[in-house]
This record gives structure tokens, C-alpha cells and sequence, in this order.
């Protein structure tokens, strides 16, 4: 028989299997018929062959661990029946588990495959990991572990007789790794015995970052596990030396390292200085560390999340040490004055500044991380100062301060103050969206708080004064998107956190009608953020109640109502693509709760505008109703059909779209 008969026989059953999974889900005997048919494709030695029944296997173990919503609690019958026919598909899932495992093997020639080749084998080994996450399912992840640790015990044996032979080896360990959700943290009778055999495989590049990130994956274990602690000088050994034999191995040690210290934080802490070696083996040039900068951050992460869990002052300490040690390559750049500084490439810099970014993000103890940016902020207000122009510095750095903000809150003390003072200057002569979403987390933070009105009142007005010289049109609205999502969602966030400031000041009328440039601007986030924020102002009403207030927004809002309408119908009707429809709709409808008849007489001006070659009268009045309904406190979601009709009209070829867009033209309105 030649492969295409081959090919055309397995087809036939993936697909047989594929359409009867239900009634093969029975356990009957006619469908375990089909079972082993699909389990001899399954054995086939070309892959595109044996895959060709893997949807079948995910199938089947949906519908075999699906639990039935309509039983109720304590049918011990359906249940019963459940675990029968769970038990009958067992044999062909364990059989499953041998069959497809081999497949994950590193070819002989490996280091020979082209980049596609490569590609796709490791799409192959995923694919098989599936599989085996599948069988897990069924069988139980205890069950499949003592399957594949004896392929693995198995292949050890074979290696010895072929001593540089780790292929097999490797192959059963990425299999093992690929169920480790599905086994036990408490499972004492394979586990141990897998971890001490890790200590002897042979370090092979390939072999040791499986080895690594199997360490990881089973970080649960070695926490909850009984014997699982006890291995953890064992497994922290071999880390440090996948950390130093190849950049793949590295990077598998440190995502390691961190899933380690977060599950086992809390035993970790007592050995805090031992950590800290490995870090400062790592990270600090003391040692051979070969993975990239994003690897070392892991390490970061992790020695911070294991400070978060010391008493306050040893942690203290800790951060301080933590710091010192990112903190030094700073200073020494600083050291070399202003030209130095100037010079230095941005990878440079925010190599060292991302790790404060994860100190601040992960180490919990506000008070402590407060007083150490204290003492980093004259670091900080130079990197600020000299490199303001350049925006990949300028980002990280905000980052590192958002955090600091976000962990710190109202410990930040007078700190906050001159962060704020320093962005807002810089600001005016480099628009750089980032200062605007720090600003946004300080509001969040701090808007509330009576002895900050006077500085973020004078940071809002300043910021956004700034944005609107800039974004005078809709063309500066396209070239700077980021600019204009940054600014209203600083917008919005000032109109939740303090209303009383941002409300009553010069700069909020200015700000409306810069929204009426910018809602039409193509770019998703930005034009989000905008429709967003004039939702915000619209449904004032439901987060603030001082009628002080919602007079001064009216006033704003009633003299360019009917613009503002027709900018959102413009938007509903083809102005914007319709996967906006949503977020439009929304601020339509929140413009109309807010107004009421006064918002449809509005919309009834606006949609009188477009010819009625292209729209008929009844889905005008339809429109027209649906608003009224709104407008009377109806339920948006019953509103909601001839809004999307309006739309859908409107939108149904270009000619149409043009005739519609050329009548409201939503950009000669500003």
C-alpha cells in the first residue's frame, strides 16, 4: 500500500472519529473499535499521519471529564456512570501516552535543521504536549507522570550504553514538564525520585534547559510537597549552571528561579542571603550569566517577591542591598557629568532602570520602598533632566516611578512633589506620552487627597494646556495617537478621582472641544480613550453629585450639543469602522441619558442631514425612537437594534458611505 492510500485510510477515520466523538464517547463496544483504529494512525511513524487524529484524543476528553450541569449535587448514578466510562477509554489514553511521546526527540541532526525546520519541530513538540495534556486529563496527572518516568528511566538506561546519547532523555523530561499541571503538588512516589535524577543527567545545552524549566514548572511541588523543600539546594545547583552554559539555558534558569521564589517565598526567607549570592553570581558580573536583560529581571522578580514576605526591617535592609546593586552602574554614569550621560545609549540605561521598575512593582512594603526613592530621586531628576529628549529612557524610567507610585500611595510624601514638579516642566518642551501616564497613576493615587489639590491642579492645567497646542487638528491627532490616548485617559481619570478640580478649571472647555477634533481619528486606543472621556463627562451625574459642578459641565457641553451629536452619529454611521460601534453607541447614549429631549432634538438634526436616498424615514424615526426610549431611562440593551440598523444602513456599500459622510461632515465641524 503507498503512502497516499495510507494518508487516505488514516483521513478517513480522523474524520469518522471527528464526527461521531459523541456517540463514541458511549464506550460501546462498536466505537472502541474505532478507538483502536484511531490508536494504530496514532502509532504511525510519519507525523503528518499520527496527527491527523489528535483533534479526536482533545474531543473526546472534553466530553469524557465534562461535568454535567443539569446533574445535581450527590447523583451518585451519573456519577457512577461518568467514572465507568472514564475507566473504559483509560487503556487507549495510556497507550496514547507511549505512542506519541517518542515524537518530541531531537532529530540526530538538530544542529544541522534550518530556521523552518526548527520552527516545526517545535510546533510538533507543542502539539504532542497537547496531547499529552489531553491523556493527563483522563488518566490523572499521578497516573501519566509513572507512564512517562518510566520512558524516562528507560532512556537513562539506554544512554548508558550509549553515554552521549541525552535525546530520549530529554524528550521523556519536556514530556513530564508538559503534565505538571495535571500532577499533584502532594504526589510523593515519582516526583522525588525525578528530582534526584536530574543532579546526573549530563549538562547538554538542550538537555539542561528542559531540565530547568521541568524545575519551574514543578515549583508548586517543591513547596507543598513533603520532600519537596529538602531538594531545593539540589535544583537551585543546576540552575546556576543552566544560568551559565547558553543563552537558552539561561533564560530557562531564571523563569525558573522566579516561579520558584514565587511559590516558596515564605521558606525562602531564612536564606535571603544565599539568594542574594545567586544574584549577585548572575546578575552582577561575578559569573558567566548568560541570558539576555529580560532574563535578569526574572531574577529580580524573584528576589523581590521573597523580600515582600520578610518582617519590615530585615526587608528593609533587604531592598536596600537589592537596590545598591542596581543603583552603583547608575551612578557611575551619572558620575561622568551631563555629556556623558547624554551619550549613552538608551540600552545603557534602562537596562539598570527596568530592574528598579521591578523592585518597586513587586517588592510589597510601601514605607520602605518609599524611603528608597527618596534617596534615588536626585539620580533619577538628572536621568529626567538630560535625557527628556529621548523617549525609550524617558519610558522606562516612568515606568519605574508608576510603580514606586502604585506600591508606595501617600508614603511618597514630598517626594511626589517633585516627581510632578519635574514631569510637568520637562513636559512643555518634549511631549512625551509617558509623563502624561505617569500623571494618570499619581491622580489615581492622590486625587482625592485635599493636600495635593494645589499641585495637581496646577500639573492638570499645565499638562493638558500643552496637549491642546498640540493637537489642534485631526491630521496632529493621527500623527500622535499616543499622545492623545495618554491625554484623555489622564482626562478621564481626573474626571473619577477629582472631579472638583478638573471641572471648574480653564483648561476643560479647551479640552471638550479638543475631543470633537480627535473622535474621528483611526488609530483604536486613541480614539477609545476620547469617546471614553466624553462618556465620563456625560455621566458625571453618576459619580458626582454637586450640582456645582454639573452646571459648569453643562454649560460646556449644551452650546456644542448639537455638534458633538453629530460628530457621533458621523462616527456611527461610517466615520469610524464599526468595530467602534460599541464604544460610539455608548457615548451616543450616555449624551442622551444626560440631556434627555433636548440630546434627541440634537440627533434629529443631525440624521435630517442625510439624504433619503440613503437613509429611508422609517429607520430615521426607528433611530429617533430608540434615542427618545434612552432618553426616558429605557434599558440600553432593548435600544440597542435600531442603533445598529441605523449604522448598518448607513454603512452598506461606499457609495452609500459616502453620501452619509459628505452630508455631516464630521471634519469641518471643528
Amino acid at each position: 500500500m503507498d503512502e497516499e492510500d495510507v494518508k487516505a485510510i488514516a483521513r478517513l477515520f480522523a474524520d469518522m472519529g471527528d464526527s461521531y466523538v459523541e456517540l463514541i464517547a458511549n464506550g460501546s463496544d462498536e466505537s472502541m473499535l474505532i478507538v483502536r483504529a484511531l490508536l494504530e494512525v496514532a502509532s504511525h511513524p510519519e507525523y503528518d499521519i499520527a496527527s491527523m487524529t489528535f483533534n479526536f484524543w482533545h474531543s473526546l476528553q472534553i466530553i469524557l471529564t465534562k461535568r454535567n450541569s443539569n446533574i445535581t449535587y450527590g447523583d451518585e448514578a451519573s456519577i457512577a456512570e461518568r467514572n465507568t466510562r472514564l475507566q473504559a477509554f483509560c487503556p487507549a489514553y495510556e497507550s496514547l501516552v507511549s505512542l506519541v511521546s517518542f515524537r518530541v526527540q531531537y532529530p540526530k541532526d538538530y544542529q544541522g535543521l534550518s530556521y523552518e525546520d526548527l520552527r516545526e519541530f517545535k510546533q510538533t513538540r507543542y502539539a504532542v504536549a497537547d496531547v499529552l495534556s489531553d491523556a493527563a486529563s483522563v488518566l490523572g496527572g499521578d497516573a501519566t507522570l509513572k507512564i512517562l518516568y518510566m520512558k524516562l528511566v528507560e532512556a537513562l538506561a539506554h544512554s548508558r550504553n550509549e553515554c552521549i546519547e541525552w535525546r530520549p532523555a530529554e524528550a521523556a523530561l519536556f514530556c513530564i514538564r508538559a503534565i505538571s499541571h495535571y500532577v499533584s503538588s502532594v504526589e510523593v512516589e515519582v516526583m522525588p525520585q525525578v528530582m534526584d535524577l536530574l543532579p546526573k543527567l549530563p549538562q547538554q545545552p538542550q538537555q539542561l534547559q528542559t531540565v530547568c524549566l521541568i524545575i519551574g514548572a514543578y515549583s508548586k511541588w517543591l513547596d507543598a510537597a513533603p520532600s519537596g523543600f529538602s531538594k531545593l539546594p539540589l535544583v537551585i545547583d543546576i540552575l546556576m549552571s543552566g544560568m551559565r552554559l547558553s543563552e537558552d539555558s539561561a533564560a530557562a534558569a531564571a523563569l525558573a528561579f522566579r516561579h520558584i521564589c514565587e511559590d516558596c517565598c515564605k521558606k525562602l526567607c531564612p536564606h535571603c542571603k544565599d539568594l542574594f549570592q545567586i544574584y549577585y553570581t548572575a546578575v552582577s558580573g561575578e559569573g558567566s550569566f548568560k541570558g539576555s536583560a529580560e532574563d535578569s529581571l526574572h531574577l529580580v522578580e524573584a528576589l523581590s517577591m521573597v523580600i515582600t514576605e520578610l518582617p519590615p526591617e530585615p526587608a528593609k535592609d533587604a531592598l536596600e542591598e537589592l537596590c545598591s546593586s542596581v543603583v552603583t552602574p547608575l551612578q557611575e554614569i551619572i558620575n561622568q557629568g551631563p555629556e556623558g550621560l547624554e551619550k549613552k545609549h538608551a540600552r545603557e540605561l534602562s537596562v539598570y532602570i527596568d530592574r528598579f521598575a521591578y523592585i518597586f512593582r513587586y517588592v510589597n512594603h510601601p514605607g520602605a520602598v518609599a524611603d528608597v526613592v527618596h534617596r534615588l530621586w536626585p539620580i533619577f531628576k538628572a536621568i529626567f533632566d538630560v535625557r527628556a529628549w529621548d523617549m525609550r529612557t524617558m519610558e522606562s524610567l516612568c515606568r519605574a516611578c508608576k510603580y514606586a507610585v502604585r506600591t508606595s500611595g501617600r508614603f511618597m510624601g514630598i517626594t511626589i512633589g517633585a516627581m510632578l514638579e519635574e514631569i510637568q516642566g520637562l513636559y512643555q518642551q518634549h511631549h512625551q506620552p509617558c509623563f502624561l501616564y505617569l500623571s494618570s497613576e499619581v491622580i489615581k493615587i492622590f486625587g482625592s487627597d485635599p493636600s495635593c489639590a494645589s499641585y495637581l491642579k496646577n500639573m492638570i492645567e499645565a499638562l493638558f494646556q500643552h496637549t491642546i497646542c498640540v493637537l489642534t487638528n485631526i491630521k496632529e491627532f493621527t500623527a500622535r495617537p499616543d499622545i492623545a490616548d495618554d491625554c484623555f485617559l489622564l482626562a478621564s481619570r481626573c474626571i473619577r478621582y477629582c472631579p472638583e478640580l478638573f471641572i471648574p478649571s480653564a483648561v476643560f472647555p479647551s479640552l471638550v472641544d479638543c475631543s470633537m477634533i480627535g473622535i474621528t481619528v483611526q488609530h483604536r486606543e486613541a480614539s477609545n480613550s476620547i469617546l471614553t472621556f466624553l462618556s465620563d463627562v456625560f455621566d458625571l451625574a453618576k459619580s458626582c453629585k454637586v450640582e456645582q459642578l454639573l452646571s459648569i459641565r453643562d454649560s460646556v457641553i449644551i452650546p456644542r450639543g448639537a455638534t458633538i451629536s453629530r460628530i457621533l452619529v458621523a462616527s456611527l454611521t461610517g466615520a469610524l469602522p464599526s468595530s467602534r460601534l460599541e464604544t460610539v453607541m455608548y457615548a451616543l447614549l450616555a449624551l442622551t441619558r444626560a440631556y434627555g429631549m433636548q440630546a434627541v432634538e440634537w440627533a434629529k438634526g443631525s440624521v435630517s442631514l442625510i439624504p433619503s436616498t440613503a437613509v429611508k424615514d422609517v429607520d430615521r424615526s426607528r433611530f429617533l425612537q430608540a434615542l427618545s426610549d434612552a432618553a426616558s431611562g429605557t434599558d440600553i440593551n432593548t435600544i440597542m437594534g435600531p442603533v445598529e440598523e441605523l449604522s448598518d444602513v448607513c454603512r452598506r456599500n461606499r457609495t452609500v458611505q459616502e453620501i452619509v459622510q459628505g452630508a455631516l461632515k464630521p471634519h469641518e465641524l471643528n
